[in-house]
C-alpha cells in the first residue's frame, strides 16, 4: 500500500471517529473555550479535554502493544495493514469509552474521579498517541521497545498513581485497596 493511500484511510478513520464521537454529543473541545497542549493534574476538569494528559501516555503503550500482538497474530500480513487494524480498534475503544455506560463504569471504579468523557480533541489525539507507538515499537529495537513500555507505566504510576495497568485493573475488577491507594489513603 502506498504512503498517500495509508495517510488518506487513516485520516477517513479520524474523521469517522470524530464524526460519530461529534454525533454522540462529544464536546469538540473543552467547555473551557480553549485548547491546550497539556494537563499535569490527574483530576482536573480540563483532564481528557486538551491534547496531551497523563492518560495519553497510556495510548502511547496501546500503540506498543498493539503492534506487538498484531505482529504476533499476524506477522505475515503488511504492517500498513496492521497499523489500520490497530488505529481501527484505537479509534473503535475511544468512541466505546465514551459512552454513558462507559463514563460511569470509570467513575465508578477507577481513579477518574468526575470523568465526563473525552472531548473530541482529546480523543483525536488519543488515536495519535497510539499510532505514535505503533510507529515506535515498529522503529526501536525490542529492548527499547520494551523499555519505553516500562516508563510509561512506571512514571505515571509514580506521579498520579495511574497507569494502564491499574486503569484495566480496576476498570475490569475493582479493588478497595488498590482504589484506597490511588486516592492517596
Amino acid at each position: 500500500m502506498g504512503s498517500r493511500r495509508l495517510a488518506f484511510i487513516s485520516l477517513a478513520m479520524l474523521a469517522v471517529a470524530a464524526a460519530v464521537l461529534l454525533a454522540m454529543g462529544r464536546n469538540p473541545i473543552c467547555t473551557c473555550g480553549t485548547v491546550g497542549l497539556w494537563v499535569g493534574e490527574r483530576d482536573s476538569a480540563t483532564t481528557s479535554q486538551m491534547l496531551a494528559d497523563w492518560y495519553s501516555l497510556s495510548h502511547v503503550v496501546h500503540g506498543l502493544l498493539f503492534y506487538a500482538l498484531l505482529w504476533l497474530v499476524a506477522r505475515r500480513t503488511a504492517v500498513e495493514w496492521r497499523f489500520l487494524a490497530a488505529l481501527a480498534i484505537e479509534a473503535s475503544w475511544e468512541v466505546l469509552e465514551n459512552t454513558p455506560m462507559v463514563i460511569d463504569r470509570y467513575r465508578a471504579t477507577t481513579a477518574a474521579l468526575g470523568y465526563t468523557g473525552d472531548s473530541v480533541v482529546n480523543s483525536v489525539s488519543d488515536i495519535a498517541m497510539m499510532a505514535v507507538g505503533f510507529a515506535a515499537a515498529r522503529k526501536l529495537p525490542l529492548w527499547a521497545a520494551v523499555a519505553l513500555f516500562v516508563v510509561l507505566e512506571l512514571v505515571p504510576l509514580v506521579v498520579i498513581r495511574d497507569n494502564l495497568a491499574l486503569n484495566i485493573w480496576t476498570l475490569l475488577a475493582p479493588n478497595p485497596a488498590v482504589q484506597a491507594w490511588q486516592a492517596g489513603g
